[in-house]
This record gives C-alpha cells, sequence and structure tokens, in this order.
C-alpha cells in the first residue's frame, strides 16, 4: 500500500491526521535534519498501522515535506 504523507517537522508532540484526500499529515518533534524527522515518520507510523519499521520505506520526497511511502 502507497500513502502520501506530509511531515511537520519540529512540532509540540507527534500526532497523525487523516486529510478527507487519503494523505496523512504526520506531524514530528525532530527537526529536517540529517534524516532525524523521516525516522521518526516512520516510527509514528509503524506503530500507527502496527507493522514493523523495516516494513516501511520512503518511495520519494526524502528531503521533501510531501512524501509518498509504501508500507508493506
Amino acid at each position: 500500500m502507497k500513502i502520501t504523507v506530509i511531515v511537520k517537522p519540529r512540532a509540540r508532540g507527534q500526532k497523525i491526521e487523516e486529510n478527507v484526500s487519503g494523505e496523512y499529515a504526520v506531524s514530528v518533534v525532530s527537526a529536517a535534519r540529517e534524516g532525524n524527522a523521516n525516522s521518526e515518520v516512520i516510527d509514528i507510523l509503524a506503530r500507527y498501522f502496527k507493522v514493523a519499521k523495516s516494513n516501511i520505506r520512503i518511495v520519494s520526497g526524502q528531503k521533501s515535506k510531501k512524501k509518498i511511502l509504501e508500507i508493506l
């Protein structure tokens, strides 16, 4: 399954919201530096979808706020 995620770095807390268009807005505490925010996004989504972190990968948007992730 592929999902579109809009990342909000440096938020006050972690949060996931699903928009009416099917996109997910993920708020993370980490800054968007050295892949810290990406790692936190994968961690949050793994808990949300109840899968292992190794089953989630970023397909596109590695350095963008809008990403496409694949969940196996």
